[in-house]
């Protein structure tokens, strides 16, 4: 190779180095762009207005947001609504776990190849994809007094006192939506341990059974371990889910009665989109507190499960 061929050599590499780069960086731009106008300065904006005062009659009058740093949040604390809201949240946390035990063992049942398990398997995706005004019509007539559960409950004389009204009653009605809620979410993670399941080498299994291991050794020594990244998947979705039911809430009961199914979110949605003494300044304040909470239970579940793995090592 010639003196002149060394030294064209580098350049032409660096020159097809840089070209990669950049032809790399505008295929990336649209996404980055839209990523940007819809995700990332919509966040900064909200994290912004939650110090500052702004809505009612300052947006009204075209003014823009006033800084006021922390009063936001100590009027937050201070409102016994937003504290009802939160505690209400908090409490959909308790299904977490129940749904994901009860997702990843319908998805164990329907990975068998058995006649009839690709039904199931749609089956129990429908409520994923069902529109939740219909869900709510479905719903409403499930919980009347004279709907489906308590005709059940009455066939079996388990309503000793008559007929209940599930979404009328202070004690019952937050048990009922979040029913409603479990059975919305439970096909998607269904699905998702389905995927996880599937994922799992045969010759695995294979080899524990010609090892003599029974079906439970192999579920907790190979399926459990080879599912650990879907479970905190899972488990981190589920978690950032129940912090978030607002739908469900706001066609049943709309936060009722004397606020027992008043939801974090619902206090955030009432605040900026409701009535004309709006407030978006608070909403965002609320908004921050619910998103501070949930990141703080998805780096416990980080570091529940990284902690796991150490044991498990």
């Amino acid at each position: 190779m010639t003196r002149a061929q060394r030294s064209l050599t580098p350049r032409t590499r660096s020159s097809f180095s840089w070209r990669d780069t950049l032809m790399s960086y505008a295929f990336l731009a649209p996404a980055l762009i839209l990523l940007t106008l819809f995700t990332f300065y919509p966040l900064a904006y909200g994290s912004y207005l939650g110090f500052t005062e702004y809505g009612g009659a300052r947006f009204g009058q075209g003014l823009p947001p006033k800084w006021i740093g922390i009063e936001n949040f100590r009027t937050l604390f201070a409102d016994p609504l937003f504290l009802t809201s939160l505690g209400n949240s908090v409490k959909y946390l308790v299904v977490v776990p129940v749904l994901q035990l009860a997702s990843l063992a319908v998805a164990v049942l329907v990975n068998k190849n058995l006649p009839g398990m690709t039904f199931f398997r749609a089956a129990y995706y429908v409520p994923v994809v069902t529109s939740i005004s219909l869900a709510a019509v479905m719903w409403e007539w499930v919980y009347n007094k004279d709907g489906t559960l308590n005709w059940v409950l009455g066939a079996l004389h388990l309503l000793p006192n008559g007929a209940v009204g599930w979404l009328n009653g202070e004690a019952t009605a937050f048990w009922a939506v979040m029913l409603v809620t479990f059975w919305r979410g439970f096909g998607y993670y269904m699905v998702l341990y389905l995927a996880g399941l599937q994922g799992i080498p045969e010759e695995l299994e294979e080899a524990a059974v010609l090892d003599g291991a029974s079906a439970w050794q192999r579920f907790w020594q190979i399926t459990v371990p080879m599912m650990k990244p879907t479970i905190l998947l899972c488990s981190l979705l589920s978690t950032i889910a129940a912090l978030r039911v607002l739908e469900e809430v706001l066609v049943l009961t709309n936060g009722g009665p004397l606020n027992s199914t008043y939801t974090a979110l619902m206090y955030v949605y009432s605040k900026a989109f409701q009535g004309f003494n709006f407030d978006y300044g608070l909403a965002s304040a609320a908004g921050l507190v619910v998103a501070v909470v949930a990141l703080a239970l998805s780096v416990a579940n980080f570091r529940l499960f990284r902690e796991s793995d150490g044991e498990g090592t």
